[in-house]
C-alpha cells in the first residue's frame, strides 16, 4: 500500500483569498462574518461568510466566468493556487476530486429568478446552465484547466463531501489508482433560493450580533451561518514527494464514511463515531494516540451536541484531555469546502504545531462537554489529528491525519 501526503494547499474563504491569509485568520481568531447585501437578506437572515475582494480575472477569462458558475471560479482558484504551493509541474495523471453541495444553485437561482419574472418568450436561458450547474463540473473544469488525464470525480455528498473527495482520493493514491490528486470542496450558496431554503429548515442563526453568530458547543447558539468558498489540497504518493523533495505538511493516514440510515435531518451519535473509530482503525491508531480534534461543530443546537456525544463514544468518555477546535467559529459554514478547509487547516496545524481557537463562546453548553479551546494553542509535536464532517441525510466522514514519519 502507498502511503499519501499532502503537498500543496489552496483556497478563497471569507477570511483570505488564499490559503495563507486564511490561516492567519484562524490563528488570529478573527471573525469573517460579514453583512449580507440587502438585496440577500431574507428569511431574517442578516449575516453570512462572504468573499471580499475575490477577483475570478486572476485565474479565468472573462468567456470563462460567463459560462461557469461562481463555485467552479472558487475551485479553479483554490487548485491554481494548490498546485503553486505544492511547486508540481508534472500532475497530469493526477486525479481531479472535487464535493459541493449545492453545486450550480447560483446561476440556477439567477436563471429562475429571469424565467420567472419575464414577460414574454425571448429571453432564453444560457446554453451553458445546464453543464456548468452540474455537481461535477468543478472537478472536470479543473482536470481540463490544468491538463489532468486522471480519475474525475465530482462528489455531492451534502456537507462531507469535500472530506469526501479527500478520503477518496487518498484511497485511489494508496491502491495504486493514482499517482496523486487535486481533492477538496468548493460552494457558492449565498444566493435567494439557498437562503430562504436553509431559512425555512430552521438551521441558520438569525442573531444579528456578529459575535453570537456562529458559536459552536457555545450556550444559546442558535444555527450556523452560511458561508461561500472553496479549498482543494495536492495529494502524493509520498515516496515520489520526497523524490522530488516537496514540502510535506501531513501525512493522510485514514478515512471513515458511515451513514446514519435513520433521518434526512436528524444525526446520530453511534454512527458518528463509528466514522472516528474507523478512520482511525485504518490509520492503526488507538483513541490515546491523537493529538486534537477538529469538530464538524456548525453551531445547531442538536448538532454539537450529538457531535460531542459521538466523541465521547469514540473515545471511550476520555476526551478533556484532548483539545477541540472548531474553525466554523470564524469561517461560518462553507458547506463541502468548510470539510475541505478543516483538513487543510488541520494539516496545517500538524506542520506548524499551532491549533486555532474557536472564538464567540461565553460558556460550553453542558451538553457539549469537550475540551473546545478558545486561544491559540502550541504543541511541540503533533502525532496525529482528526477532522469530523457530518452532513444532511445521514452521511458521516472522519479523516485522520498524522506528522510522524512523513520527512
Amino acid at each position: 500500500m502507498n502511503r499519501v501526503v499532502i503537498t500543496g494547499i489552496g483556497a478563497v474563504t471569507p477570511l483570505g483569498n488564499s490559503f495563507s491569509d486564511s490561516w492567519a485568520g484562524l490563528i488570529a481568531g478573527r471573525s469573517g462574518i460579514s453583512t449580507l447585501p440587502e438585496h440577500l437578506s431574507c428569511g431574517g437572515i442578516t449575516l453570512a461568510g462572504q468573499l471580499m475582494g475575490f477577483d475570478a480575472g486572476q485565474f479565468l477569462s472573462i468567456r470563462e466566468q460567463n459560462r461557469l458558475d461562481p463555485f467552479v471560479h472558487y475551485a479553479v482558484a483554490a487548485a491554481a493556487m494548490a498546485l503553486d504551493d505544492a511547486a508540481s509541474t508534472k500532475p497530469e495523471g493526477f486525479a481531479s476530486i472535487i464535493g459541493t453541495s449545492r453545486a450550480g444553485i447560483s446561476m440556477i437561482n439567477a436563471a429562475a429568478a429571469s424565467l420567472y419574472s419575464r414577460k414574454d418568450n425571448r429571453r432564453k436561458v444560457s446554453a451553458y446552465l445546464m453543464p456548468t450547474t452540474t455537481a461535477s463540473m468543478a472537478a472536470s473544469y479543473i482536470s481540463q484547466k490544468f491538463g489532468l488525464r486522471g480519475h474525475t470525480l465530482g462528489i455531492s455528498n451534502a456537507c462531507t463531501s469535500g472530506a469526501n473527495a479527500i478520503g477518496e482520493a487518498f484511497r485511489l493514491i494508496k491502491h495504486g489508482y493514482a499517482e496523486g490528486a487535486l481533492a477538496g470542496g468548493a460552494e457558492a450558496p449565498l444566493c435567494k433560493l439557498s437562503i430562504e431554503g436553509y431559512s425555512a429548515s430552521g438551521a441558520l442563526s438569525k442573531t444579528l450580533s456578529q459575535a453570537a453568530a456562529s458559536r459552536p458547543f457555545c450556550v444559546g447558539r442558535d444555527g450556523f451561518v452560511l458561508a461561500e468558498g472553496a479549498c482543494v489540497v495536492v495529494m502524493e504518493e509520498c515516496s515520489s514527494a520526497l523524490k522530488r523533495g516537496a514540502r510535506i505538511y501531513a501525512e493522510v493516514l485514514g478515512y471513515g464514511n458511515t451513514s446514519d440510515g435513520m433521518d434526512m435531518v436528524r444525526p446520530d451519535s453511534t454512527m458518528q463515531a463509528a466514522a472516528i473509530v474507523n478512520a482511525l482503525t485504518e490509520a492503526a491508531l488507538s483513541p490515546e494516540d491523537v493529538t486534537f480534534i477538529s469538530a464538524h461543530a456548525t453551531s445547531t443546537a442538536l448538532g454539537d451536541a450529538v457531535e460531542s456525544e459521538a466523541i465521547h463514544k469514540a473515545f471511550k468518555g476520555n476526551v478533556m484531555r484532548l483539545p477541540v477546535t472548531a474553525n466554523k467559529s470564524m469561517t461560518g459554514h462553507m458547506l463541502s469546502a468548510s470539510a475541505a478547509f478543516e483538513t487543510a487547516a488541520a494539516a496545517m496545524s500538524i506542520y506548524t504545531g499551532l491549533i486555532p481557537p474557536t472564538i464567540n463562546i461565553q460558556a460550553i453548553d453542558p451538553a457539549c462537554s469537550l475540551n473546545v479551546i478558545t486561544k491559540e494553542l502550541k504543541i511541540d509535536s503533533i502525532r496525529s489529528g482528526i477532522t469530523n464532517s457530518f452532513g444532511f441525510g445521514g452521511v458521516n466522514a472522519s479523516v485522520v491525519l498524522g506528522g510522524q514519519g512523513a520527512d
